[in-house]
């Protein structure tokens, strides 16, 4: 009986196995068909969706540059009378984050790459780079926000614009890019993506154009002639061809600018450079202009200016003039300047045709001693002189200080906008104790030095190749009483150093400032240097390289030992 009721339990147990396979045969089965049912519903609404369009817009939609910025719109944009108008606010988004409202004159002020264009808020009337133009229309204000006519702009942001009635697109294409176009060989759904299941957007025609936006895997990425952007099988387009370049921008100075401030004061004459050489050396900036204690601009070129600029580019060097606000009481004519859009404009316009004039390659702007409150409206100056200056194939360079420092000398330049609109902002990297300083220090230590260069790059994000690193090619002496007190300083060049210190002194090396430095005694005085010379400029100039740099500029000409140019060209 034992042994029965054991084989019972195994008859039992393969009978609940068999009854458990036949239940999974049932569950396989009908999750088969259920996939098949789903399988053929999506290839039906597959096939439906390539002749339906489901994106139909309810609002303009805005494709600029082949892309779809609907979303990124702060405001609608208005369509009136056919006439199409962009908000300020969008405006300064997608084409120039700089624009501006000018109040005091009622008008709105955008540039753009060469250009600089006013826009009446009153009347039909604008100006482009100082010419004026008649418009159709002008800017116009609703709820409190100002809407541009964006035709009247073409011009400004070199754009060619499209507005597509039936679909609410507006395509907005820049004329300074590659754009391709082919023809559609068969009437084809156009896909919002190339997954196996997605929307159509569009459908294109055989023998339509479109615009081939790029090709990867088999997929075209197209924009129809509705506007919509998406994707067809590669296949389905033919004879694509390039309808527009892309337009390169050509850097004047092709690798590292070497630039040397050549200085001389505003009763001199420009020197006389013939027979003189500087190997590396590619721009030259003489001291040619500074405005005058009524904000007009002056120049101190005559007939030596002109021999010096025709000296300069029979040896290959550019010539970017310095342009200055030195002078007693120009903090106050700065000031004015600075908030005044016609002043500006006149300053603007008198350094154009100075450019024009005497055959320059670009300008170098040394604006210093300013009001920490401008900081904003001495952007602006820059903002809008520098389509001026590039309009003419022309070089902007900017000077500022280290970013630390008092009101006037450095808290008074925004670096990040400055860098953002020059072509290259130079960074003045001396005086970190100078004419003004109540102690003695070094002119330049290494450890300063990169601490700011840092600054440029990471806190202002200014792009490093925009930057010019600027040495001094010269240093201190400092003198100081039994007290530690500082009596006075005086400027030495570096090719005089050598003659200054005493035979006997000892020269003892800072590690931390990269260079050497000196102290004795002089009667009941103390002197003491900081040395400039080819060993401590080597540690600065490093950062160049490290942090690829623009290239370098030297104050001032005259002052560097023998053979310095040939050093200074080894080190960049």
């Amino acid at each position: 009986m034992k042994g029965y009721r054991i084989n019972m339990e195994k008859t039992k147990k393969v009978k609940m196995t068999k009854e458990q396979i036949e239940k999974k045969k049932k569950r396989i089965i009908k999750t088969f068909i259920s996939i098949i049912a789903i399988i053929v519903i999506c290839i039906i609404g597959y096939k439906a969706n390539d002749y339906i369009i489901l994106d139909k817009n309810k609002k303009t939609n805005l494709v600029l540059n082949n892309r779809n910025v609907t979303t990124y719109l702060k405001k609608d944009i208005l369509i009136k009378e056919n006439d199409i108008y962009i908000s300020k606010q969008d405006l300064g988004n997608f084409f120039d984050k700089y624009i501006y409202e000018d109040k005091k004159n009622n008008q709105i002020i955008t540039t753009y790459n060469t250009k600089i264009a006013t826009l009446s808020l009153e009347e039909n009337k604008m100006t482009i780079n100082g010419s004026n133009k008649s418009t159709y229309l002008h800017p116009i204000k609703e709820n409190d926000t100002i809407y541009i006519p964006i035709e009247e702009l073409k011009d400004v942001y070199g754009i060619e614009i499209k507005y597509i009635e039936n679909t609410k697109v507006l395509t907005i294409d820049s004329v300074a890019r590659e754009q391709k176009k082919a023809i559609i060989t068969k009437d084809v759904p156009v896909k919002s993506s190339t997954r196996f299941i997605a929307k159509t957007v569009d459908r294109a025609k055989k023998g339509s154009y479109v615009v081939v936006i790029s090709e990867e895997k088999g997929y075209a990425k197209i924009r129809t002639e509705n506007g919509k952007v998406g994707y067809i099988k590669s296949n389905k387009i033919a004879n694509t061809v390039v309808v527009r370049e892309e337009m390169k921008e050509e850097k004047q100075i092709g690798g590292k600018v070497n630039l040397v401030w050549d200085y001389y004061s505003t009763v001199a004459n420009a020197p006389d450079r013939t027979g003189v050489t500087m190997d590396g050396v590619n721009v030259v900036s003489p001291a040619f202009f500074y405005i005058d204690s009524k904000g007009t601009l002056r120049e101190n070129i005559g007939e030596k200016g002109k021999a010096y600029i025709e000296w300069a580019h029979s040896n290959g060097y550019k010539v970017w003039p310095m342009v200055q606000n030195a002078g007693d009481g120009m903090l106050k004519v700065t000031s004015e300047i600075m908030n005044d859009y016609n002043k500006r404009q006149k300053l603007i316009n008198e350094l154009v045709n100075a450019c024009v004039n005497y055959n320059l390659d670009g300008i170098n702007v040394d604006f210093e001693n300013m009001k920490q409150e401008d900081k904003d409206m001495y952007s602006r100056f820059i903002i809008e002189l520098t389509p001026r200056i590039k309009d003419m194939g022309l070089v902007v360079s900017v000077d500022v200080t280290a970013p630390d420092g008092s009101e006037t000398w450095s808290l008074c330049f925004d670096r990040h906008v400055i860098g953002d609109v020059a072509d290259y902002i130079v960074f003045m990297a001396y005086d970190e104790y100078g004419a003004s300083s109540n102690k003695a220090g070094t002119t330049a230590g290494y450890d300063w030095v990169e601490i700011s260069l840092k600054k440029f790059l990471n806190t202002e994000e200014i792009e490093s190749e925009k930057i010019i690193l600027a040495i001094p090619l010269y240093t201190r002496l400092w003198t100081e009483d039994s007290n530690g007190k500082l009596v006075r300083q005086s400027t030495v060049s570096m090719k005089s150093i050598e003659n200054v210190i005493p035979q006997n002194v000892e020269k003892q090396w800072d590690d931390k400032l990269k260079q050497y430095y000196i102290e004795y005694k002089e009667g009941s005085y103390t002197k003491k240097m900081w040395i400039e010379d080819e060993k401590s400029l080597k540690e600065k100039l490093s950062l160049i390289k490290q942090h690829n740099l623009g290239g370098v500029a030297s104050w001032e000409k005259g002052m560097e030992p023998e053979n310095f140019w040939t050093f200074l060209k080894n080190e960049i």
